[in-house]
């Protein structure tokens, strides 16, 4: 894991057409501004789990948990 500290108002990017910008830090929350394509689907991880769970609850299947 790349492991990056930034202050309000920095940025980095990924790749050519992905930026994150700390927009603001309150105690310890981070706001972040994401800017990506469109066809880039973003999800905070505790929603993108839900989705992976119920793509594989028709098939009997669990999700691995490697951590």
């Amino acid at each position: 894991m790349l492991v990056l500290n930034r202050e309000a108002g920095e940025a980095f990017s990924i790749g050519d057409e992905i930026n994150l910008q700390v927009l603001a830090v309150h105690g310890n929350q981070v706001r972040l501004g994401i800017t990506a394509p469109r066809q880039v689907k973003i999800h905070r991880a505790e929603v993108y789990r839900r989705i992976v769970q119920r793509r594989l609850e028709p098939a009997g299947l669990e999700e691995d948990h490697p951590e």
